[in-house]
């Protein structure tokens, strides 16, 4: 069994994961942080333990993340937009403002 078969690099993500927090009462909350970005490159596809890396603008600042896919805080990944690329790492398309043709996604 594949973890998450359709995310390759060029696909535009939402990581939905589950954070803990404790307020200043002392009191443990958990909330779902979303982070939307695109994905750069998938290692160790069919293993236990498979990675992707993810990558977003925010602001001026370039913000760059290592999700295991087998992480228990990761609530959901959704796949909102498909690219077609070439490569299996795609760092080149951090720095520069590439264009890159949409590919369409069948929704399930």
């Amino acid at each position: 069994m594949e973890l998450y078969a359709d995310i390759r690099p060029g696909a535009v993500v939402r990581v939905h994961q589950a954070i803990k927090e404790t307020t200043p009462k002392g009191e443990e909350k958990e909330r779902v942080q979303v982070f939307e970005g695109l994905v750069l490159k998938r290692s160790h596809r069919k293993e236990v333990g498979a990675t992707i890396t993810v990558y977003k603008k925010s602001g001026t600042v370039g913000v760059e993340k290592i999700f295991p896919l087998a992480l228990p805080t990761i609530k959901k990944i959704e796949v909102v937009r498909q690219f077609r690329v070439r490569r299996a790492d795609i760092s080149y398309a951090k720095g520069t403002n590439k264009r890159m043709k949409e590919q369409r996604v069948a929704k399930a």
